[in-house]
């Protein structure tokens, strides 16, 4: 029998030592550690020495050599404009607790929406055997021979789950409760043009407005991506596009224009509580002055100052369904029938962020 050493670094025992090691075949160790059924026939005790052994000896099975025999590599992509708060970890945390249930890896890669690396990751992706895509607020326009489950893209691309929220439900609920406080002059500040959620939620509020018999006036309207020079989002802010300067430099656009507005409802939390700073340095309250609403619900919207009223998107619960329906799709490829929407509904959270309008 060889010896092993204890300290072995992983992937420097094999099934074979490891099963000359035990004195067991190397069929009844891979039964054990690959939890197979079939290795319920075989004694508890010699389970359990298998699992020590393995653990004790840092075994790490050759992933590469198993996928080729199940056809599976137990990993998918993640692709993403940003890893900043906010949208981003909200999402991922439902998607990681899925595939960490089903014992599936993700390689994360981020595009910043840049042309070359949307068609150069998934291409990487794909040799390195990834068994699926999971796109989060990325266009599903790649081709790729895998299932893929798209979170707040939209489109109708063949064979490509959509996990989109009702957009016409949240504006309903923002617009109706700023309506019902007494507001009328509201501004409006935009989401960034690459954004697939933009047009969609901008569409909605354009929808509920004409419901509530409220005038859309372009003059109170800003957009993320607006009012900071020439060259794309990132490069526009020189920061991260996700900090809350999106929503401070538009703001103060907007307020060096007019101040006719007594209400503001933005495109994210991360863009509110930029705007809030800029109103605050304008000498205006929130909300005794302008009233400011948010998009996403993000962890520190609850904790900012004023607390923050969002639309909650159910981010988390976005994350996990779009990787459950990834999940199914990979363990199912031969079934055809495949829900091309699956839409999401938003709730109102109202907070200290919103208030009646000045008498």
């Amino acid at each position: 029998m060889p010896k092993v050493p204890s300290d072995s670094k992983p992937g420097h025992v094999n099934l074979k030592m490891l099963a000359e090691h035990l004195q067991l075949s190397q069929t009844t160790i891979s039964l054990v550690l690959n939890n197979s059924p079939s290795a319920k026939s075989i004694p508890q005790e010699t389970r359990q020495r298998v699992l020590d052994a393995a653990e004790k000896l840092n075994y790490r099975p050759n992933y590469f050599a198993r996928s080729l025999r199940q056809s599976r590599s137990m990993s998918v992509g993640v692709l993403a404009p940003d890893l900043s708060e906010g949208y981003f970890t909200r999402v991922m945390s439902g998607v990681v607790e899925e595939l960490t249930l089903a014992r599936y890896f993700y390689f994360t890669a981020c595009h910043d929406w840049r042309p070359e690396l949307l068609e150069e990751y998934p291409r990487m992706l794909v040799e390195r055997a990834v068994d699926g895509f999971l796109l989060l607020n990325t266009p599903a326009e790649i081709d790729v021979p895998v299932p893929v489950v798209a979170i707040s893209a939209h489109g109708s691309e063949a064979g490509v789950t959509h996990i989109v929220l009702d957009h016409l439900k949240a504006a309903e609920l923002a617009l109706g409760h700023l309506y019902e406080l007494g507001h009328r002059r509201i501004a409006f500040m935009r989401g960034p043009k690459a954004i697939p959620d933009s047009d969609f939620r901008w569409e909605g509020i354009e929808q509920a407005a004409r419901a509530l018999g409220l005038e859309l006036d372009a003059s109170l309207e800003t957009r993320i991506d607006a009012g900071n020079g020439n060259g794309s989002w990132s490069e526009k802010t020189g920061h991260h596009p996700m900090s809350p300067e999106i929503g401070y430099l538009p703001m103060k656009q907007l307020l060096a224009r007019t101040r006719a507005f007594t209400a503001v409802f933005c495109f994210n939390d991360i863009a509110a509580i930029g705007a809030i700073r800029a109103l605050s340095e304008a000498g205006l309250r929130v909300p005794a002055d302008v009233s400011v609403v948010g998009f996403d619900d993000i962890q520190s919207a609850a904790f900012c100052t004023p607390s923050l009223t969002t639309v909650r998107q159910p981010l988390n619960e976005m994350g996990k369904r779009g990787a459950r329906i990834l999940l199914e799709r990979i363990a199912n490829p031969e079934k055809t029938e495949l829900a091309a929407e699956v839409v999401m509904e938003p709730e109102l959270v109202v907070r200290e962020s919103t208030g009646p309008i000045k008498a």
